[in-house]
């Protein structure tokens, strides 16, 4: 996959400017093509636009592609491709809709950039944008038919059977399809939840299935977003708790996601806090289940006892198993928590925790918290190549794992 000579060298010249101002361009850019568009509100997380996460998650891969194709030394970005890839087929994303985004994605560079933009820059622009949808559109097809889905028709009617709180912000939901089989998944990965708003908008959302794969439903488990004074409360979170309950119907996708707990015998390490437990509860109970002699070592962190969910689970799971060891923190409250799986107070603190050799490790949680974790394991010798982890929305530490400031 390369430019043409003279499409690399004038985004080689450009690049800088292009990254200096791509916030700013992709803002511009979801603003005009919704204008013209209202449609896809439908598929993009309107919260995510209001916050500006996804221009700059959209930004910054757009950069990094670019990078790529004219510095051989680059990051290889065809991770974050996938990772791309999984969250589109998770929203029914199709083919046709690139042509829509690349005009209006050329249009907000030219606006932006002004006479900068002459018409041989605008060409190779162009090129770069299409290299780059083409590539997510002949890996999405790849992920539509592996799972025998229609990109004209991605949603399936699953109905709630069960509803359990877990907290008084947390509840799982039990769903199944109303035909057919329950799609089958791996641990570790989500689906996307449509819901039609009381304002008569569409709004999807993507939560993790937190049940293990097989049977003849899962287990979606959904945190109430709760607003802070400068941003609102979520719109389908708090639909969801206020309306799924048994018998309520509910348009879902297909499973998604990249990022799989590798099978094999080497050691998994699972580091999780708040709602990130989600993942690591469907690799518990898929881990108890298959490979109930692997020695795995799960960190989590939540603000009480009583805010984290799973846990009756978890632990029957976790002392079912050989060799698994478990260990909580709480913010708050830690004396209070239950004997049998000890918790201490205050942050997380990976330091000198145990970490078997050779150990794999996972990580789900906010991004700062990712952040710290993953550089108190580089500091005690984890291969980077050994840590992967899921981010809840648009990834924005795609690019800058390493750093403790994207």
């Amino acid at each position: 996959m390369r430019l043409t000579s003279q499409s690399e060298a004038i985004v080689g010249a450009t690049a800088a400017v292009v990254a200096e101002h791509a916030d700013e361009i992709t803002t511009l850019f979801y603003r005009e093509m919704f204008a013209v568009h209202p449609e896809l509100l439908r598929v993009f997380n309107r919260a995510n636009q209001a916050i500006g996460e996804q221009p700059r998650a959209l930004a910054a891969s757009i950069v990094a592609f670019a990078t790529q194709l004219i510095d051989p030394g680059a990051p290889d970005f065809a991770p974050v491709m996938r990772r791309i890839a999984h969250k589109h087929v998770s929203l029914g994303i199709t083919a046709r809709q690139y042509t829509i985004v690349g005009r209006h994605l050329l249009d907000a560079v030219g606006a932006v950039l002004g006479d900068a933009v002459t018409a041989e820059v605008r060409a190779a622009w162009d090129e770069v944008y299409w290299l780059f949808g083409c590539s997510l559109i002949a890996e999405e097809a790849k992920l539509y038919a592996l799972a025998g889905t229609d990109p004209d028709h991605p949603w399936k009617k699953h109905r709630v059977v069960e509803r359990v709180e877990e907290s008084a912000d947390v509840v799982s939901l039990v769903l199944a399809p109303l035909s057919g089989r329950v799609a089958s998944h791996r641990a570790g990965q989500y689906v996307a939840i449509a819901v039609d708003l009381p304002d008569g908008s569409r709004q999807p959302r993507q939560y993790t299935i937190s049940s293990a794969p097989g049977g003849d439903s899962l287990r979606v488990t959904i945190k109430r977003v709760r607003g802070n004074g400068a941003t609102p409360d979520g719109q389908v979170s708090t639909w969801l708790h206020e309306n799924a309950h048994p018998g309520t119907l509910l348009d879902v996708s297909q499973p998604a996601g990249d990022i799989l707990v590798a099978d094999g015998e080497n050691p998994l390490v699972l580091v999780s806090a708040g709602i990130g437990i989600t993942p690591v509860a469907a690799i518990i109970e898929d881990l108890s289940r298959r490979s109930p002699d692997r020695t795995v070592r799960m960190f989590h962190s939540d603000r009480t006892h009583d805010t984290h969910a799973l846990y009756a689970s978890l632990r029957r799971q976790v002392l079912a198993m050989d060799d698994a060891r478990a260990q909580n923190w709480y913010r708050e409250d830690a004396e209070s928590a239950p004997t049998l799986l000890p918790a201490l107070a205050g942050r997380m603190d990976l330091t000198e925790v145990d970490l078997p050799d050779g150990a794999d490790v996972f990580l789900c949680g906010p991004l700062d918290f990712m952040r710290t974790s993953r550089s108190t394991l580089l500091s005690r010798g984890v291969p980077p190549e050994r840590i992967s982890y899921e981010v809840f929305g648009p990834d924005l530490w795609a690019h800058h794992p390493e750093g403790e400031a994207a």
